[in-house]
């Protein structure tokens, strides 16, 4: 079976497990009975809005349904706050804003708590971490190892300026995954480098590893895994304390390592550690 089969199939799973209140958490389908877990206002009585873009396995829009690891948690949560989950696709650009002017409740997408990013939004505690991975046919898990070689990496990604800045004119920089692993594949460049669950949901090519990436200070994202966040608006407190604490639960009864390893994650990464803001 390869990883979008098998991606389809857990998520199928994990959607029938909501029944507590209804498969998106609204009180109508729950015939009145559902009691929200906490009190918090949000854009549309009884939705919770939430501005996402495609970035597999951590979101994907289909229809109006969210799917992927944020979409999974966020049914979680509104299922725990008798919420029905509406959808905002928008491009990567626009989904923060969209919740920074008041046009959604929540972004998804796995966002990085950063110091810049917590002065516009709130950002909950952390929920996953997210680990850089070098992709290749024998992939070397040392960055030096990949000077002189031709490398490929997404824009907008942490580690970018410090790996164009450490293997100079060979790193070639894509607007898509999508584009940088067709090139992988078909030989014109030699690695990739990718969040580690990026690699995993792209590679169905079994001669081809993800790794993840060893320590190397001059690459500062390679150092410590960075925490994902969804960021809340900036004058929502109450969201942002039902929110951590509903991840709390989550990640204290299980669920949240066993929706990391549906989607093929590994399970240590709902462990993120004490709470920390890249660029603080």
């Amino acid at each position: 079976m390869s990883k979008r089969l098998a991606l389809a199939a857990a998520l199928a799973t994990s959607t029938a497990l909501l029944s507590a209140c209804g498969s998106t958490g609204g009180s109508d389908s729950a015939g009145g009975d559902c009691t929200p877990a906490h009190e918090f206002n949000t854009m549309t009585e009884g939705e919770l809005t939430v501005s996402a873009y495609d970035l597999p396995p951590f979101t994907q829009v289909e229809g109006e349904q969210l799917k992927g690891v944020d979409g999974a948690i966020l049914d979680e949560i509104a299922a725990m706050e008798c919420l029905e989950v509406v959808v905002q696709p928008a491009a990567a650009s626009a989904v923060i804003p969209a919740v920074q002017t008041g046009r959604a409740d929540v972004a998804a997408a796995n966002w990085y708590r950063t110091a810049d990013r917590a002065k516009v939004v709130n950002l909950t505690g952390p929920i996953y971490t997210d680990q850089m991975a070098i992709i290749g046919k024998d992939a070397p898990t040392e960055i030096p190892e990949l000077k002189g070689e031709k490398v490929g990496t997404v824009d907008g990604y942490l580690w970018v300026a410090d790996m164009e800045a450490y293997t100079g004119d060979s790193m070639k920089i894509y607007s898509s995954p999508q584009n940088m692993y067709q090139d992988l594949e078909s030989g014109r460049i030699d690695y990739a480098v990718d969040s580690f669950g990026s690699g995993v949901y792209n590679v169905d090519d079994e001669s081809i590893d993800v790794v993840v990436a060893d320590k190397f200070k001059e690459v500062a994202a390679s150092m410590e895994g960075a925490q994902s966040t969804f960021p809340l608006p900036k004058d929502n407190e109450a969201m942002l304390e039902a929110f951590n604490e509903d991840i709390v639960e989550l990640r204290e009864s299980g669920r949240l390592a066993e929706i990391l390893v549906e989607h093929d994650l590994d399970e240590s990464a709902a462990e993120p550690g004490e709470a920390r803001l890249i660029g603080d």
